[in-house]
C-alpha cells in the first residue's frame, strides 16, 4: 500500500496537510536561518579532524537534548545520535551529517576562519573545514529543532546522525560510516531510508543537483613503497635509485585509465598526492614512500585499476633491479555512492517543492567519493548536492573542495534545511500506518 500511495503521491498535488507543515517549515528556517548561519562559523572557527571531533560533538548533543531529544555519545569515537519519535507511528527516517575538518590551512580572508593547526602525518599542519561539513552540522542541527517543533504531527521516527571521520580514520584507526553501523546506528529502532545532502562550492546557491543510481565513486587509497640501494648523490651508478623508479610509476600509472579503462562508460582516476624519499641533496635514498588514490564508479572497473597499479609498479621496480610493496586499500576503502533508484524518483518532487523546478536538476556522476555509501549499502538511501556558490560566479574558477580557498556562501543553509525537512515529513506522508 505505501509503495502504491507513495506513486500517486509524486504525481499528485500536495495535501492541504503537507502544504501546511511545509508553510510552517519555511516559516521556521526563515526564523533559524541567523542561527544556523552562527553554528556554521563557530564550528568554522573551531575545526576538528577526523576521530577528534570532541567539541563539536558536545555542542551538538546539548543542542539536541536542548529540545527534548534522546541522545547517543560515544557512537564511533565521536558520533552523535538522536532519535527524534514523531506523535504517530510510521517509517524510521535518518539524516545524516558529517563533522570532520581537513589538515588544510585557510586562506578565506573571513572574521571567522580558521587559526587552528596541529600535527598530522608528522607534519605541522593548518585545519580547516575545506569541506563544508560544518554546513551539513548546522543544517541538521536546525533541521531537528524544526522537526521536533512538529513531533506531534511526524507520523515516524527520526534518526539524526552526527557522523565523524568521513575524510577518512587516522591509519590504524576505525571509523567513519562504517563503525557507525558496526556499531548498531542502523538499529534499535531500525531505519528504513536515509537521506543526506552536500553542499558544493561549484553549484549556484539556490540549486540542488542529485543523481539515481551511481553519482560519487568508489575510493581505494593506496601506498607504494620503493626500494632500491643507497648511494652518494656523485656516484649515482652505484646505486639503484628508487626516486627514478618512482617517477617511471608515477608516470606508467597514468597509462591505466587512458589505455585500461573504457571511459565511455565510466570514468576513473589513478593519482599519486604525495611522494616522500631522501633528505638531502646530495645522498641517494634507499626507499622511496607514494600516497594516492584510485576512484572507479563500478566494481569492474575498481578490480581492473587495482590490478594494473599492482602490475605496474612491481614490474617497472623489478625492470630496475628494484622492488615494489603495493598496498591496496592502504587505510581506507568507499563503496560507490548509490542512490536507490526508486526511493530518487519518488523523493524528487520533495526536492522540487523545496527549491523550485528549474532549480533542481540532473548531474553527471563524480569521481570524488563519500562513506555515506556504506550507509547506502544497506538501507535506501538518496544523498543530493547543495548549491554553495554566490550567484554569479563561475563554476569553473570557483575553489574548489579541499583548498585553502573553499568558500561557502551561506544564504544557501535555508534551502538545505527546508529539503531535508520536506524529505522526512513527504515520505512519513506515503509511508505511514493507515
Amino acid at each position: 500500500m505505501g509503495v502504491l500511495f507513495f506513486a500517486l503521491l509524486a504525481t499528485t498535488p500536495a495535501s492541504s496537510q503537507q502544504k501546511n507543515i511545509h508553510s510552517r517549515i519555511d516559516a521556521a528556517a526563515d526564523k533559524l536561518e541567523p542561527q544556523t548561519i552562527a553554528w556554521r562559523r563557530n564550528i568554522h572557527q573551531h575545526p576538528e579532524l577526523s576521530n577528534r571531533e570532541f567539541r563539536t560533538s558536545k555542542l551538538i548533543a546539548a543542542h539536541l537534548r536542548s529540545l527534548g531529544i534522546e541522545v547517543k555519545e560515544g557512537v564511533a569515537k565521536t558520533g552523535v545520535v538522536g532519535i527524534l519519535k514523531g506523535g504517530k507511528p510510521g517509517p524510521v527516517i535518518a539524516l545524516r551529517a558529517d563533522m570532520d575538518a581537513l589538515p588544510v590551512t585557510e586562506r578565506v580572508n573571513l572574521p571567522f576562519a580558521s587559526k587552528d593547526s596541529t600535527i598530522y602525518n608528522g607534519q605541522m599542519v593548518g585545519v580547516m573545514h575545506a569541506c563544508g561539513h560544518d554546513s551539513h552540522v548546522a543544517i541538521l542541527m536546525t533541521v531537528a529543532e524544526i522537526l521536533s517543533s512538529v513531533k506531534p504531527e511526524l507520523k515516524g521516527t527520526v534518526k539524526f546522525i552526527f557522523q565523524p571521520a568521513e575524510e577518512g580514520a587516522p591509519h590504524g584507526e576505525e571509523g567513519g560510516a562504517e563503525l557507525m553501523i558496526k556499531e548498531g546506528v542502523l538499529d534499535n529502532p531500525k531505519v528504513d531510508v536515509i537521506f543526506g545532502l552536500h553542499i558544493n562550492s561549484q553549484i549556484e546557491v539556490g540549486k540542488i543537483t542529485y543523481r539515481p543510481g551511481g553519482t560519487m565513486a568508489g575510493v581505494n587509497d593506496l601506498r607504494i613503497t620503493v626500494k632500491g640501494r643507497s648511494a652518494h648523490g656523485a656516484a649515482p651508478w652505484l646505486s639503484i635509485d628508487p626516486i627514478v623508479v618512482s617517477a617511471e610509476i608515477i608516470n606508467s600509472l597514468q597509462t591505466i585509465v587512458s589505455r585500461n579503462v573504457n571511459i565511455t562508460e565510466n570514468p576513473a582516476v589513478v593519482t599519486i598526492g604525495a611522494i616522500n624519499g631522501g633528505n638531502r641533496s646530495n645522498i641517494i635514498p634507499e626507499k622511496v614512500v607514494m600516497d594516492g588514490t584510485i576512484r572507479t564508479l563500478s566494481d569492474k572497473d575498481e578490480k581492473l585499476v587495482i590490478e594494473r597499479v599492482k602490475e605496474i609498479a612491481t614490474k617497472t621496480a623489478e625492470a630496475a633491479g628494484a622492488t615494489a610493496e603495493v598496498i591496496i586499500p592502504f587505510s581506507s576503502h568507499y563503496p560507490v555512492t548509490y542512490n536507490n533508484p526508486e526511493l530518487t524518483e519518488k523523493m524528487v518532487p520533495s526536492l522540487r517543492t523545496a527549491a523550485g523546478s528549474s532549480n533542481v536538476m540532473l548531474r553527471p556522476p563524480v569521481t570524488v567519493a563519500e562513506d555515506f555509501s556504506f550507509f547506502e549499502q544497506k538501507v535506501p538511501g538518496l544523498f543530493f548536492f547543495l548549491g554553495g556558490m554566490p550567484k554569479g560566479q563561475d563554476p569553473l574558477t570557483a575553489p574548489s573542495h579541499h583548498t585553502p580557498d573553499f568558500y561557502i556562501d551561506e544564504s544557501g543553509f535555508k534551502l538545505g534545511v527546508r529539503a531535508m525537512c520536506y524529505l522526512v515529513v513527504d515520505y512519513m506522508e506515503g509511508n505511514s500506518v493507515r
